[in-house]
């Protein structure tokens, strides 16, 4: 783990017990097989049964066309879930990955084939994480309007670690392709 060490702060990570930070985390999701808003859904009832974890926004639902994936892939449904957490970002990536498969995510066609269930760790706190199973922050996010359009939606003044305020780098990718499906709401239970 690639990490920016500060002397003045423990980190909370190692300690036994319940002293453990509560940090902001940002989740992507997407669906393009099967019943998507259903699949979406089930990730954010998922998360916020989630012990340790608390749910602070949901973004509206967007439709997009399928980036860097296999010819023929359908369509998808994008939508970004904000949570504060206790949990590490390896924990919390274990969930995620737990999510996926709970709405049977198959990856046995590579990593961007069309999937029925995707939950991505954007952010998680101010982590930093390089290795094969952990990239903190994503290292694709800056590049994906599909993302950084639903986050911007819900905290403008957002900035990804290591790329800057959000709102600069999607007026730079801009917004074609995305279209937001007013017709399709992600709720809180």
């Amino acid at each position: 783990m690639t990490e920016t060490p500060n002397p003045h702060i423990v980190d909370a990570d190692t300690l036994t017990g319940e002293m453990r930070p509560i940090r902001r985390a940002v989740l992507a999701l997407g669906s393009n097989l099967g019943e998507r808003i259903t699949a979406l859904q089930g990730a954010v009832n998922a998360l916020a049964d989630t012990p340790d974890v608390w749910v602070t926004g949901v973004s509206p639902v967007y439709e997009t066309a399928p980036v860097d994936c296999p010819p023929g892939a359908k369509n998808f449904l994008n939508a970004v879930v904000l949570i504060d957490t206790t949990l590490a970002a390896t924990r919390l990536m274990d969930r995620a990955l737990a999510i996926e498969d709970a709405f049977d995510r198959d990856r046995s066609e590579g990593p961007n084939s069309s999937r029925t269930l995707d939950v991505d760790l954007i952010v998680v706190g101010d982590r930093r994480n390089d290795d094969e199973h952990l990239r903190l922050p994503h290292p694709r996010a800056r590049e994906r309007s599909f993302v950084l359009k639903p986050w911007f939606d819900l905290e403008p003044d957002a900035e990804l670690p290591d790329a800057g305020p959000i709102s600069e780098l999607l007026a730079s990718l801009g917004t074609d392709g995305l279209a937001l499906r007013d017709d399709l709401l992600l709720e809180l239970e």
